[in-house]
């Protein structure tokens, strides 16, 4: 199977028009000699055990949970370690690949997986997804005289926006002119503007509409739980150590709660969750880590905090991923979720 047919099925399962704006996401690594894909290795973070891992197999994708190349970098250097491991990848002929918080976003992504640990409940979504990554953010509607004088306007703003294709319509013409609609990016707004203000009719007729991006129904980031069964939080302890398959989690017990609490509804975030869960009204927050200080804002509130440590909130998923895409490509590639992959911090 070829690489571009992968990356097209990996869209389909996380569009990544849902990662964060600030996310580094999609195709990091692109082989120069292109092979077919047969084994495809998931981890959660690329680390030197996890390359040797892929080098052993014959890996031709990694794909990376998170992206092990996320600032911009002038060189690329031994000495420094992400960058080591991008030479490695190059030098091997694999690709890597890194969805991110697309796979938190998506709707039965990370975060529906992770909420999922406390059993059934009404779901909903903490930070709404909207829609679709088109570009086209302004509606212009205005007036013309004539054919000639609409196509003379168009030509101009087709030489404005090259960033991105113009779309318009044109109704029926009328007594007072031909009425046309179009859109177009951010960038090529002011242009647009001052295009249209040239001409006398279109500047006499211009309104200028602001589109608003649907939202997308389940996506988004962050989770909160109506539980079905409320449980307390000793049980809900219970219920995360089995989902993620730890031995020990950390736990802050909201003020005048204990472990026989009742949990009726849950907040979850995957990774570092604070930005996403401050402020929800929630009797339990399941994240990987929080600061200090943000522990001690949400039990100050009566809402009691469960960490598991950053990628142990996310990891498990891998193997849920698998199966997804496994079902989706031919027998002859296989998908391995990475065994050497691990949280860097132990309890001791």
């Amino acid at each position: 199977m070829e690489l571009k047919e992968v990356l097209q099925v990996l869209e389909q399962l996380a569009p990544l028009s849902q990662a964060e704006s600030w996310d580094n996401v999609g195709l990091l690594v692109e082989p120069s000699k292109s092979r077919p894909v047969k084994t495809i290795l998931l981890t959660n973070d690329l680390t030197d055990a996890v390359m040797e891992e892929a080098e052993n197999m014959s890996c031709d994708l990694i794909i990376s949970y998170h992206p092990p190349l996320f600032r911009p970098i002038k060189r690329l250097v031994l000495k420094d370690w992400k960058q080591r491991l991008a030479i490695r990848a190059v030098e091997a002929g694999m690709a890597v690949f890194s969805p991110h918080t697309s796979w938190d976003t998506v709707k039965g992504g990370v975060n529906d997986w992770l909420v999922g640990g406390l059993g059934s409940g009404q779901v909903s979504v903490l930070n709404q997804a909207f829609g679709g990554a088109n570009s086209h953010s302004h509606k212009l509607e205005f007036t013309v005289r004539s054919a000639e004088e609409l196509n003379d306007v168009m030509e101009e703003l087709k030489a404005v926006d090259s960033g991105t294709t113009l779309q318009h319509s044109v109704s029926r013409p009328d007594s007072s002119g031909i009425h046309v609609s179009l859109t177009c990016s951010d960038s090529a707004l002011t242009p647009s503007v001052q295009t249209l203000l040239r001409h006398s009719a279109s500047s006499q007729s211009l309104s200028i509409l602001k589109l608003e991006k649907s939202p997308l129904p389940g996506h988004g980031q962050g989770r909160l739980s109506v539980l079905d069964q409320p449980v307390t939080v000793a049980t809900a302890i219970q219920k995360m150590k089995s989902h993620l398959g730890l031995s020990h989690l950390r736990l802050a017990l909201g003020v005048g709660r204990t472990q026989e609490s009742s949990v009726c509804t849950v907040a979850v975030c995957a990774g570092s969750g604070s930005s996403v869960l401050n402020g929800v009204a929630a009797d339990l927050y399941i994240t990987g880590e929080m600061s200090h200080h943000e522990v001690l804002d949400a039990v100050a509130k009566g809402t009691s905090v469960l960490l598991s440590e950053h990628s142990n909130s996310e990891r498990g998923f891998l193997a849920v991923f698998r199966e997804k895409l496994a079902v989706r490509l031919p027998d002859s590639v296989t998908v391995v979720v990475s065994k050497a992959d691990r949280d860097p911090l132990d309890v001791v």
